[in-house]
């Protein structure tokens, strides 16, 4: 599954819990978060918590994991050349308002 959307990671989320016969409620739990987190995290609702996303995906079990090259080179030359800007992947998760 290649992850392009907020909307992407949320289904996989909701994919795995399914998979792993979790309720909202459990996971929430399991995660250390509140239900209606999930919720949003599982439409993709864009502005949720970096960290608490990767941690709910360690809690499924999930890992993950990236390929090839970024598609722009780094703007500084202090930055190795496979850096992702962080900034950049963030900002293509938005949704327009």
């Amino acid at each position: 599954m290649i992850l392009k959307t907020a909307a992407d990671v949320g289904a996989l989320i909701r994919e795995q819990r399914t998979r792993l016969d979790l309720d909202q409620a459990e996971l929430a739990k399991r995660a250390g978060v509140s239900r209606k987190w999930i919720v949003d995290m599982e439409k993709g609702k864009p502005g949720v918590a970096l960290e608490l996303a990767l941690h709910t995906l360690r809690v499924l079990g999930i890992a993950l994991t990236t390929t090839g090259e970024p598609s722009k080179p780094a703007k500084s030359a202090g930055v190795a050349r496979n850096a992702v800007d962080l900034d950049e992947v963030l900002n293509s998760l938005r949704r327009p308002s």
